[in-house]
């Protein structure tokens, strides 16, 4: 498995260097420079955003820089939300297994493998029909306040995937602690895919139009908390699910999913308040 996905990572990175263009304006006007500087040597080219320090200063200052944004309240609170996605999603996917081999599913491997098509189709339709409202929602927004675009008019959407978590993982939690149909605890796996798509996109989108410069250090700090919680909250699942049983193991995901929850239409309103109170200086 781990040298097919090696070989297709590789193929697909090969094709973006060959035909992917760069679209960096530093990098397109340092190029520039590059060539009016060979055609005038004697003349001194410069451009808005130049940065001359030394690369090793330069890799110094990004490693650095998604640690102080990190610790913005909007990314950290944001982070937090996609940290409990992370944990919870592998949490119920690496326990699928252990759940449905039990009576009175007791389904074998292929049929254990067939039910992550619920959330995959969750997936699929949050993508088709939800996420590119998320630009629509935006321009509306901005048309109604007079043309003046803001970062928070991206999170209206994320409002969707807050209720559709805590309800979805509380209807998975109850209905195979109780041992209902498998169709209908799957079902809440449909709503849970749907939810944790929007509430992705719309923080991803936020982060952009937030920190526009320093979008990429929101996103990578964002990135690491979350893949950490992804890796480290699934390895102490099992011992939790053993004690509690899966009804309120799971349950302790879903009263997380409520509490966090309110973060997106908080920010709605207070984030341009929370963005002046907290200012970035990163450079």
């Amino acid at each position: 498995m781990y040298w097919i996905l090696a070989i297709v990572c590789a193929f697909n990175t090969t094709i973006g260097y060959l035909f992917l263009r760069e679209t960096y304006a530093p990098v397109i006007l340092n190029w520039k420079r590059e060539r009016l500087q060979q055609d005038n040597p004697e003349a001194k080219y410069k451009f808005e955003g130049q940065d001359d320090r030394p690369v090793f200063a330069k890799l110094k200052q990004s490693m650095k820089r998604p640690i102080v944004i990190f610790i913005q309240p909007i990314v950290l609170t944001m982070s937090a939300y996609q940290a409990l996605i992370f944990g919870t999603t592998y949490s119920i996917f690496t326990n699928l297994q252990s759940i449905f081999s039990e009576i009175p599913y007791c389904f074998d491997s292929e049929r254990v493998g067939l039910l992550y098509l619920c959330p995959g189709i969750g997936f699929l339709v949050s993508v088709w029909f939800i996420i590119p409202r998320i630009d629509t929602v935006y321009n509306r927004l901005t048309e109604k306040n007079n043309g003046k675009a803001m970062p928070e008019y991206r999170l209206p959407l994320a409002n969707i995937g807050s209720v559709l978590l805590p309800v979805s993982l509380f209807w998975f939690a109850w209905t195979v602690e109780y041992r209902l149909h498998w169709a209908v605890c799957m079902a809440a796996t449909f709503f849970y895919g749907l939810g944790q798509v929007v509430i992705f996109n719309t923080v991803q989108n936020y982060y952009i139009d937030s920190f526009s410069k320093y979008a990429a250090s929101a996103i990578a700090g964002g990135s690491v908390f979350r893949s950490l919680a992804g890796g480290v909250v699934p390895v102490v699942a099992p011992a939790m699910f053993e004690k509690l049983g899966y009804g309120w193991g799971i349950s302790v995901f879903g009263f997380l999913a409520v509490a966090i929850g309110p973060a997106p239409l908080i920010f709605y309103y207070y984030g341009p308040r929370i963005r002046e109170r907290f200012p970035l200086t990163l450079d």
